[in-house]
């Protein structure tokens, strides 16, 4: 199993006043992001039907889990894995303006997730998707909007600390951006992930650009399916992509730990250039692909935001089990519980 244990880990919270702070993280949180970032709470779907290309396909190798509809003539339906095109198509369904946009609870099932601290079977995070102009469409863009939901982050840790003082503040006070060309330049013989620890306990915090696209060394950072982040347009710093990940240095499991994935969206050109560069076109007859191209869908940037991954890291949390409630191999259990670590 992928477990670290640390070295004398006790829970700074029980079991009673971690469920009252986990509320407390997330009330406070979503309502300070939907106000920073003006959101409005829209509901999500569970499932949606397969084949219309409106699942998200993550690294384009997770499996979704699927299940014939009796009242649909067995058509399958298929569980989200993430909500990140069917958001941008509430936007035209609910004619947000420019400026605004919306938010909504994400859960999932992904079953071919590998359990470890970080992991599980479910995943519960805020989506979001905002309407942007083509102007927005650009680097300096991207940054504010992580800037402003970094400041969200830096408020919640602070009421946190405020509502439980053992829970002490460990964020820096501004996020540090860099490219993952920059890394690779940097740190050339290590691994993508052994970069982001590098660069996570260097900074603090960090938002890591151009994630999906194929970087001068012939390695690919992290996956992204080709068509909702916009991995491949040329941004003002001289690389490529107008994407990334928030990344935290996490003192507990001491490693980078990843608290949101988010991006500006592909417009027709980049939608077309990267299902080419990915061997993926056939995917232009798809009903999300159709509107894109067509012109039916707004210019957006979104993402998502992990609910358990916020409270973990807020909460100084040592598995994402101590504040999700999911299935756990017998054997990982009694271990995490032989290190105090206890799995709701």
């Amino acid at each position: 199993m992928n477990l670290y244990f640390p070295e004398n880990y006790k829970p700074l919270l029980d079991l009673k006043n971690t469920e009252k702070a986990i509320k407390f993280v997330k009330d406070f949180f979503q309502e300070n992001l939907s106000a920073e970032l003006r959101l409005r709470r829209v509901t999500a779907p569970l499932f949606v039907l397969k084949g219309t290309g409106v699942n998200d396909d993550l690294n384009g190798v997770e499996r979704p889990v699927s299940f014939p509809v009796k009242e649909f003539d067995d058509k399958e339906a298929e569980v989200v894995q993430s909500l990140a095109k069917w958001k941008r198509m509430m936007l035209a369904k609910y004619g947000i303006p420019v400026g605004y946009g919306i938010y909504t609870d994400m859960n999932a099932i992904r079953a071919d997730e590998e359990l470890s601290n970080m992991h599980s079977l479910y995943v519960d995070q805020w989506d979001w998707e905002k309407v942007i102009t083509s102007e927005q469409r650009s680097l300096n863009f991207l940054k504010k909007v992580v800037r402003q939901i970094y400041a969200v982050l830096l408020r919640t840790e602070f009421m946190v600390y405020e509502n439980y003082p053992k829970l002490k503040p460990s964020l820096p006070e501004e996020i540090t951006f860099i490219h993952a060309e920059e890394l690779a330049e940097r740190y050339p013989d290590l691994t993508p992930k052994e970069r982001e620890d590098e660069a996570a306990k260097s900074y603090g915090a960090v938002f890591i650009i151009g994630i999906g696209g194929t970087m001068a060394n012939g390695e690919v950072h992290d996956g992204r399916a080709p068509d909702y982040d916009d991995w491949s347009t040329s941004n003002e710093d001289g690389y490529k992509g107008l994407n990334g990940d928030i990344i935290v240095w996490n003192s507990i499991l001491n490693r980078s730990f990843e608290l949101s994935s988010m991006g500006i969206r592909v417009d027709k050109k980049a939608l077309e250039k990267q299902l080419k560069l990915t061997g993926t076109e056939d995917r232009k007859q798809l009903l999300f692909h159709q509107k894109l191209l067509k012109g039916g869908l707004p210019l957006s940037i979104g993402g998502g935001i992990g609910q358990s991954r916020l409270c973990m890291y807020f909460l100084r949390k040592a598995h994402i089990g101590e504040v999700q409630a999911s299935l756990w191999p017998e054997d990982m259990v009694q271990q995490c519980a032989e290190h105090n670590i206890v799995l709701v």
